[in-house]
């Protein structure tokens, strides 16, 4: 196949993991690419590798991660290149930080399917969008999750709120004014007056700015802040434990109710059931019906010819149920809600939403 000079130039560029156990010459037709870190982050990298393993050895496939040695696009390339060049047929691809690489990679291998999860294929200057036949390119409604755990923060009794952003990039933002709007709403039901700040930290990651802001917040009140962004929540950690013995965090992405007894929630978007939704589509040979298309999954969600799923929400399993007021006959109340129109949710990224019983505190803008 042809190979592009950005990637002849990151040849080198590339770990690959320990997938099925082989040979040197043992091929995989099922593979992952990390974004950063490796696949025992807790987070995009692990859960989607757990989903694509698990696809493919319950249903007999090789399988293989790889681990581009550096945050670079050219390394991310490099990783696809080895992944095909070891048999690839599909590529799972956790994150947005895959938009440029995919964006390449599928005109460079047209006969490879690539599942890019969390992005859309672009040019790096961000001037192009295509998603081409042989990729699928799956997003999420994460202000459903965000408003879902606002609305369940609020409805436990938490009345001083705190968002902790890392970057304002459109998931994040979709994620906070969810939140806001959450706890609007159940503050509305309920009769009462919330606040809540709002703060992006700058980096995806615990900054020593972000730390000294959440142990600002949590010892002057606050109660349980949303920690959006990677490892950002480390930062909020290390606030909340400052703060009152009642004092918790909301998790982001995956359930992370198993970092700390501290946490509330977690607003999750589905990663492993979109993985899990894609591969089986693949594996059916129907993959016409979703390559070349863009997915914004929420709830009551359809990927293909698989059913309906919620992609989106928070945990419900009793060990990660941390309400003490708040029931799950009430979440599933609220969402049905949701699904039917009753509560419609805004994701608009370029406005702030308009609040009355929330009084938000911009300690940064909602768009940066």
């Amino acid at each position: 196949m042809k190979k592009s000079g950005l990637l002849l130039a990151a040849a080198a560029l590339v770990l690959m993991g320990t997938g099925l156990t082989g040979c040197q010459t043992q091929t995989y037709e099922y593979a992952l690419v990390t974004d950063v870190g490796d696949i025992d982050d807790q987070s995009f990298n692990q859960t989607s590798w757990e989903a694509t393993k698990d696809f493919a050895e319950k249903n007999g496939k090789t399988v293989n991660y790889y681990r581009p040695t550096e945050d670079s696009t050219a390394a991310r390339l490099a990783a696809m290149e080895q992944a095909v060049n070891k048999g690839a047929k599909v590529i799972v691809c956790p994150g947005f930080l895959f938009e440029d690489a995919v964006y390449e990679a599928q005109t460079t291998y047209p006969d490879v399917k690539f599942v890019l999860i969390d992005g859309q294929p672009h040019t790096a200057d961000y001037q192009t969008y295509e998603t081409k036949s042989n990729t699928v390119s799956i997003i999420f409604k994460e202000e459903i999750a965000g408003f879902l755990a606002g609305y369940a923060a609020v409805k436990d009794g938490n009345t001083k709120l705190g968002f902790c952003g890392g970057m304002a990039v459109p998931a994040v933002q979709r994620y906070g004014s969810g939140f806001v709007q959450g706890a609007e709403a159940a503050s509305k039901e309920m009769g009462i007056n919330t606040t809540l700040k709002y703060y992006y930290a700058g980096a995806f990651a615990a900054t020593d700015g972000a730390t000294a802001t959440m142990k600002s917040w949590y010892t002057e009140g606050t109660e349980t802040v949303f920690a959006c962004g990677g490892k950002v929540f480390q930062s909020v950690v290390a606030g909340c434990e400052q703060g009152s013995t009642k004092a918790t965090w909301i998790g982001v992405d995956t359930d992370q109710a198993y970092v700390s007894e501290k946490v509330l929630t977690s607003a999750m978007k589905g990663l492993s059931a979109a993985v899990t939704s894609a591969l089986e589509v693949y594996s059916q040979d129907k993959w016409t019906e979703i390559g070349g298309h863009d997915y914004n999954l929420g709830l009551d969600s359809v990927l293909g010819t698989v059913t309906k799923k919620d992609y989106v929400g928070i945990p419900t399993a009793d060990a990660s149920w941390r309400f003490k007021t708040f029931t799950k006959a009430e979440y599933e109340a609220v969402l049905t809600k949701v699904k039917s129109g009753e509560i419609t949710i805004s994701g608009d990224v370029k406005a702030a939403p308009v609040t009355e019983k929330v009084t938000v505190t911009w300690v940064s803008p909602f768009a940066q």
